[in-house]
C-alpha cells in the first residue's frame, strides 16, 4: 500500500519516519472517538479523557510503526536499503530500494512485522491478565470497562485488542498484506518461481479487495456509514495495489537479467574531492551551465558524496578549501548498486525527484550515473511489441 508523500517526523535507526496528510485525519478521528469513550467508561473529565485518548493514539500508532520497522530490519539483515517508513489513513508502508533475492528473504521481511506484533500482544496481555484479568482485558479492550478500572488498564486492553485485530488482518494471505508476502514467498520457494507466487498472491489481493468493498456496500446499506466508507476504502487501496503488483510482475519477466550497469552511463563528471573549491567552481559549474550537482571521487574512485553549485560557490568566495570539506553526503536512497535489477528503479522516489542517480560497486566506487531518460529508453527497448 502507497501512501504517497509524506512529512518528516524523525529518524530512527538512520530510518526516515514520516506522515502522509490522510494520516491527520484519521488521527483526530481517533482521538475524538477515545476521548468520547475516556470520558464515558472512566468517568473523568474532557480534559483528562483527551489526555487518555492521545496515550492511546501514541501506543496505537507506536505499535505500527514497530510493526514496519519489524520489516525494515529484517530488510536492512537482507542487504537491502530501506528508503522510509511513512504512516498514512490505512496503516502504515516500508519503503525498500528492492525486493529480497530469495523466497527466504522475503519471507523473512515479510513474517517480521507480525513478529513483533505478537511480541507487542504476548507482553500487553500479559501485563493486562495480571492486573484486570482475562475477562477484564476483554471487556476494557470493547471499551466497556467495569467501575473502577483505571486509565493504565483500559490503555493496555485497548492496546492488546488493537494489535490482535492488525495482526489478523495482516496475515490474511492477499497481497500488498503480509499475508500475500508470506504466501507469494511460499509459492517462490514451492516452485521456484517468483513470478508464480505474485500471480497467486495478487490474484487473491484483488478477490479480497472485492469482497471488502462489498462488505462495506453492506454497512452502508445496515446504517454504518464510517464503517461502510472505512471498509470501500480500504478495500479499494487493496486492489490497487494487487494490480500494480500484478503489472509489475509482467514488466519483472520481460526485464529480468537487465541491471543499472547495462543501462547507465559509466563515465559520468566527476570532480576529485582534492581540488580546490575554487578551481572546482570555475573548471565544473562555470563550464557545465545547468549542471548544479557533481559527484565527488577520491583518487581511487572511492566515492564520496555531491557538490552543489551553491555550498561549493559559497566556499569558493570564502577561502581556499578542499571540495571534499564542502561536499554533501547523500543519503542512500539517492544511490543504487551496480548489480540492481532495472526494475528496482521504476517505482524510485528519488529519481523521480533528482532526475538522476550515483550508481555504486559493493565497494563504494562510483562506476556510473542512471537517469530518468536512461531508464525510460530501456524501458522502451525491453518492453516493445517483439
Amino acid at each position: 500500500m502507497f501512501a504517497g508523500r509524506s512529512l518528516k517526523l524523525v529518524t530512527l535507526f538512520g530510518i526516515r519516519i514520516g506522515v502522509s496528510t490522510s494520516w491527520f485525519v484519521i488521527l483526530f478521528l481517533l482521538l475524538y472517538l477515545f476521548t468520547q469513550n475516556f470520558q464515558r467508561d472512566l468517568d473523568i473529565g474532557s480534559t483528562a479523557a483527551f489526555a487518555v485518548a492521545v496515550a492511546a493514539a501514541v501506543l496505537f500508532f507506536g505499535s505500527i510503526l514497530l510493526h514496519e520497522l519489524g520489516h525494515a530490519l529484517a530488510a536492512r539483515r537482507e542487504g537491502i536499503e530501506v528508503a522510509g517508513i511513512d504512516l498514512f489513513i490505512f496503516g502504515g508502508v516500508m519503503k525498500m530500494s528492492r525486493e529480497g533475492s530469495s523466497a527466504g528473504a522475503m519471507f523473512r521481511i515479510a513474517v517480521a512485522g507480525p513478529v513483533v506484533t505478537v511480541l507487542i500482544v504476548l507482553l500487553g496481555g500479559a501485563l493486562g491478565a495480571v492486573l484486570l484479568g482475562w475477562g477484564g482485558i476483554y471487556d476494557a479492550a470493547r471499551l466497556e470497562a467495569q467501575s473502577g478500572t483505571t486509565a493504565v488498564e483500559q490503555l493496555l486492553s485497548l492496546l492488546v485488542a488493537l494489535n490482535v485485530i492488525l495482526l489478523v488482518f495482516n496475515l490474511i494471505p492477499a497481497l500488498p498484506l503480509d499475508g500475500g508476502q508470506i504466501l507469494r514467498s511460499a509459492v517462490w520457494a514451492g516452485t521456484g518461481d517468483r513470478s508464480k507466487g505474485t500471480r497467486v498472491a495478487a490474484f487473491l489481493g484483488q478477490g479480497f479487495s472485492y469482497l471488502l468493498m462489498a462488505y462495506g456496500v453492506y454497512q452502508l446499506l445496515r446504517g454504518d456509514t464510517f464503517g461502510g466508507i472505512w471498509s470501500i476504502g480500504l478495500g479499494y487501496l487493496i486492489g490497487q495495489s494487487a494490480r500494480s503488483a500484478s503489472v509489475q510482475n509482467a514488466f519483472t519477466e520481460r526485464l529480468e537479467g537487465v541491471t543499472v550497469a547495462d543501462i547507465m552511463d559509466p563515465n559520468p563528471v566527476t570532480i576529485p574531492a582534492g581540488l580546490d573549491a575554487a578551481q572546482a567552481y570555475e573548471e565544473f559549474f562555470e563550464r557545465y551551465h545547468g549542471w548544479d550537482r557533481f559527484a565527488v571521487v577520491e583518487d581511487g574512485g572511492q566515492f564520496v558524496g555531491i557538490a552543489e553549485r551553491a555550498t561549493v560557490q559559497r566556499a569558493a568566495g570564502s577561502g581556499r578549501s578542499a571540495v571534499r570539506q564542502v561536499t554533501n553526503a547523500d543519503s542512500a536512497e539517492e544511490r543504487v548498486l551496480t548489480d540492481a535489477p532495472l526494475e528496482s528503479l521504476l517505482g524510485s522516489e528519488p529519481l523521480r525527484r533528482l532526475g538522476a542517480l550515483m550508481v555504486l560497486d559493493r565497494e563504494g566506487r562510483l562506476r556510473g550515473v542512471v537517469t530518468v531518460e536512461q531508464v525510460s529508453r530501456a524501458l522502451a527497448a525491453h518492453l516493445a511489441p517483439a
